[in-house]
């Protein structure tokens, strides 16, 4: 019973989501108390409270209420919507029990899908706007009563309803939809494919197959987490197959999955987040992300190519990789081509994002029937569709019920002011340096982070320290980009690293390990964060001389620096090598226009060097022989 009523649930979700980004949203507050309702309904199906245990009718009887106060506080909202954006209503004694139930019913889901931390952030914030007036110095405030609270958080759209939500609810649900349908109607199995070719056949094939994989998967499911679920199902028993190390293998995946989430076009729910905070179109933000993307991912893919030289990692057998004539089928390539195609024409004609994505909806459907009539029943293909509306509705359970609450603190940090009081604090210590700024921001990016769901994190964030960085002079896409970036990160950054937890737990192996590789993995995605301090050219601003100053930059930084620390061959001297290496890394960063191509130059001379001497031991080994 609860198994199919969570499915219906999730197929509703879905066709809501096809319908108003076809049709255009609701009124605001109706779109998003109506997703709010719907998502909540299904979280509390998905996330039973007591399911298996001896009090589980208990759990039932809770979750029913739960869901009964707040199908009424939705409810309450859509039919009172006129009152409430035409007039400032009090607050009144049912109010604040449908508010109260309603935060209650948010936390208590993201509790159960999430873990504690979440719930326990926002509620901190409550409290703070509560009784923060008691607290002494700068931390203390003028101090709010539950009326001014519950009609901030409840009646208008400051709070609950805020425009979080109303980003969740109409565009981020539908990139959600076009990434489902998209990867159920063969998009998974093609970007699988293309990945096992390209990286398969060199040194460390099943890493790199994991690496690029994760980096396609990630670029349409914009989630970590679910990522590594998805595409570490097969790359890890791969590699443990081929005889790599278990935390190694969780590690790769878990580093490649993460950087999905800044990978355009499609990006995390973050991305569309920060296009609203900054109110620059979702374009800028993409073409912002370009490079620090290409730079995260070739960072990666060097790194795991080193250490497969070094441990002599295997690469996958020919016979186990597909056929390029398979992968390059008219019935695989051309329901992403339609899809993507009329997704970016959307962007470019100006329409809008959930308009775009309804276009690229639309352009797989019929690319996908078209391909594959007469090959596949009907049946099957209804049945893909509809797989991919129901995890759609499911995906975006956490992401409604997350930024519902993420919302709520966001309204409560903005009530008291303590967003702008931290930022002062932080300012004051670094004492205005734009590099001790970045450096504990960084730091409080990847604590606060912990066990936060990207999006979350960002918004977390985004809120109480990017404003740090635009007060000591840097341009706000920036500041928001580096606080973006370290939230990511956050999930493979230990002790609380989620993506590496199911990594490990795919793998069959420790986390600890697991998370050690992973940092030194990634060691110098940590790094990629600063350069776009360094060079506006690094999303995307300066100019054609700026972008290719700062990609040509960033390029000798993630090659040479995982060459320094794994003392990786170049001239075929080891202090000779270390001291070419960091002189490339020296002039990568030089504040002048001539650094980076000469770094450039002195990276390209050692590999001439190297290769040259592989082949005349080559040369001598086969004349011995």
């Amino acid at each position: 019973m609860r198994e199919t009523l969570s499915k219906g649930l999730a197929l509703i979700i879905g066709f809501f989501v096809f319908y108003t980004a076809a049709t255009g949203p609701f009124e605001s507050l109706i779109q998003r108390a109506l997703f709010v309702g719907l998502v909540v309904a299904l979280g509390l199906t998905i996330y039973p409270l007591g399911a298996g245990k001896s009090w589980q009718r208990i759990g039932l009887a809770i979750d029913l209420a739960l869901a009964s106060v707040t199908i009424a506080a939705c409810g309450y909202i859509v039919v009172n919507y006129d009152t409430i954006m035409t007039s400032l209503p009090w607050a009144t004694a049912s109010d604040k029990f449908l508010t109260l139930g309603l935060v209650i019913t948010l936390l208590e889901i993201g509790r159960r899908a999430v873990g504690l931390i979440f719930p326990v952030l926002v509620l901190t914030g409550l409290a703070y706007a509560l009784l923060g007036h008691h607290l002494p110095g700068a931390l203390g405030h003028r101090g709010f009563d539950a009326d001014f609270v519950t009609e901030t958080i409840f009646l208008g759209d400051l709070g609950v309803w805020g425009m979080l939500v109303g980003i969740a609810s109409t565009v981020i649900a539908a990139f959600v939809l076009f990434g489902a349908l998209l990867l159920h109607t063969g998009g998974g199995q093609a970007f699988m494919d293309l990945a096992m070719r390209l990286g398969g056949k060199s040194p460390g094939g099943a890493a790199k197959i994991a690496t690029i994989s994760s980096g396609l998967f990630g670029m349409v499911s914009g989630s970590a987490v679910a990522n590594v679920a998805t595409t570490g199902n097969f790359t890890i028993p791969m590699m443990k197959r081929l005889g790599y190390p278990r935390p190694f293998a969780a590690a790769v995946e878990a580093v490649a999955s993460t950087g999905g989430q800044i990978a355009p076009p499609i990006m995390g729910a973050a991305a569309f987040v920060m296009a609203e905070i900054l109110g620059v179109s979702y374009l800028t933000v993409m073409i912002a992300a370009i490079l620090p993307a290409m730079l995260f991912y070739v960072s990666v893919f060097v790194t795991v190519h080193i250490t497969a030289i070094r441990r002599g990692l295997r690469i996958v057998p020919e016979h186990e990789l597909p056929a390029w004539r398979e992968i390059v089928a008219p019935r695989r390539v051309l329901p992403i081509i339609a899809a993507l195609g009329l997704l970016f024409a959307g962007i470019f004609l100006g329409r809008s994002i959930a308009t775009a994505a309804f276009w690229g909806i639309m352009g797989l459907l019929i690319a996908f029937v078209v391909t594959r009539a007469g090959q596949m029943p009907w049946r099957d293909m209804v049945a893909r569709v509809l797989d991919g509306f129901g995890d759609a509705g499911r995906g975006l359970v956490i992401i409604g019920v997350l930024l519902a609450g993420a919302q709520i603190l966001v309204s409560m940090i903005n009530l008291t002011g303590i967003g702008v009081t931290l930022s002062s604090m932080i300012v004051s210590l670094a004492g205005d340096r734009t590099f001790f700024v970045a450096l504990i921001v960084a730091g409080v990016c990847l604590i606060m982070g912990m066990g936060l769901p990207t999006t979350a994190a960002y918004v977390l964030v985004a809120a109480v320290l990017a404003p740090a960085m635009t007060a000591v002079g840097v341009d706000p896409l920036a500041a928001h980009m580096f606080v973006f970036y370290f939230a990511t990160l956050s999930v493979i950054t230990p002790p609380v690293c989620v993506a590496v937890f199911v990594g490990a737990g795919i793998a069959g192996t420790n986390w600890l390990p697991a998370a050690i590789e992973a940092v030194r993995l990634a060691a110098v995605v940590y790094v990629v964060p600063f350069m776009i301090l360094l060079y506006p050219g690094m999303v995307g601003q300066g100019g054609a001389l700026a972008i290719t100053e700062a990609a040509m930059s960033g390029l000798v930084l993630v090659i040479a620096i995982p060459g320094l620390l794994s003392g990786q061959p170049l001239f075929g001297n080891r202090y000779g090598d270390a001291l070419a290496y960091l002189l490339a890394v020296v002039l990568a960063i030089m504040p002048h226009w001539i650094g980076p191509p000469l770094a450039l130059g002195v990276l390209a001379v050692g590999f001439w060097q190297r290769r040259v001497h592989l082949r005349q031991v080559q040369a001598a080994n086969a004349q011995e022989g």
